[in-house]
């Protein structure tokens, strides 16, 4: 009943374990996959290893999450070692996910990536917290978004391509179009939303060492939600709907507004590592009340 297609992927749960959580080694992700996962995205990498930001760089908070690790990772050398771990260990599929520094950085590290033969590629060009290094986003410029689009497709083979956007820029929708024009297979929305910050009233400074970092979490469910409705109605590529999803409820209304998958990140620390098999158990459960034999049949039903 929960069995997904996504890009002529046979994936046995719609959950994806997002980007940025227990993606670094083969053995967490495969420890993903069994208590309930259907897919596993790695943490974002580059070409070189990178140590990120100071700590604290993680804060929980009542509603979400504070991040600002800064994309910190072993570098594409070790990367692609477990991934090709991962495959030789599991059957379930593996989603890279790579980021850059320039734009022709972005073709280097795709072309590196696809060595590994994952089953997708996802491009991030929307990290939040890594502005004082990077600047804006690239992803909230539409002539970036397209030529980085191009790049990866091309250094891609015949691996399809997912294109990460964030909540901001000229519209998440506009972007979306701009990247299934340039050749993108698929879309995952969203990013990280901020950056944010909090203060310490008793020490009275920002509680993070990079004073501002990006907001997951439940607290951005609505932006997400809003977000995947817009893609939707604006591209005909499937869409991975990420953000704020840590009950069943959120999952419903995520497929209701047009995701096709749901990554789900921050939920591993509130719930822990079952998250994955109480969503999907809870979505079965959603479908049989509701008269439903599959996820299809009321994926992007707001829209109606």
């Amino acid at each position: 009943m929960i069995n997904t297609h996504f890009l002529n992927i046979e994936l046995k749960s719609p959950t994806v374990l997002a980007s940025g959580i227990l993606g670094l080694t083969a053995s967490s992700m495969q420890r993903v996959i069994e208590f309930g996962c259907g897919a596993v995205t790695t943490k974002s990498f580059s070409l070189d290893w990178r140590t990120g930001h100071k700590n604290p760089s993680i804060i929980p908070f009542e509603h979400g999450m504070l991040n600002a690790v800064g994309l910190s990772n072993p570098g594409i050398d070790e990367m692609v070692k477990e991934i090709r771990l991962f495959r030789r260990q599991c059957t379930a599929p593996v989603f890279a996910s790579i980021f850059g520094r320039t734009l022709d950085e972005f073709g280097e590290v795709t072309r590196r990536a696809a060595e590994a033969e994952p089953d997708m590629i996802e491009v991030n060009i929307s990290c939040p917290n890594v502005h004082s290094e990077f600047g804006q986003p690239f992803g909230e410029s539409c002539p970036d978004t397209a030529k980085i689009t191009q790049i990866v497709k091309k250094h891609a083979g015949k691996i399809p391509v997912s294109i990460k956007l964030g909540p901001h820029g000229p519209g998440i929708g506009k972007l979306a179009k701009i990247c299934e024009e340039n050749g993108a297979d698929a879309i995952t929305a969203i990013n990280t939303a901020g950056p944010g910050m909090l203060i310490d009233i008793n020490v009275r400074k920002p509680v993070l060492a990079n004073k501002t970092g990006g907001v997951s979490g439940p607290a951005i469910l609505p932006i997400a939600v809003k977000s995947v409705y817009e893609v939707y109605r604006s591209v005909k590529i499937p869409i991975i709907g990420t953000g704020g999803i840590t009950k069943t409820g959120d999952a419903i209304q995520m497929i209701l507004a047009g995701a096709h998958i749901l990554g789900v990140g921050t939920a591993v620390y509130y719930e822990g590592i079952e998250v994955f098999d109480k969503l999907n158990k809870g979505i079965e459960n959603y479908l049989k009340e509701q008269g439903f034999d599959s996820i299809e049949e009321i994926r992007g039903a707001a829209h109606e």
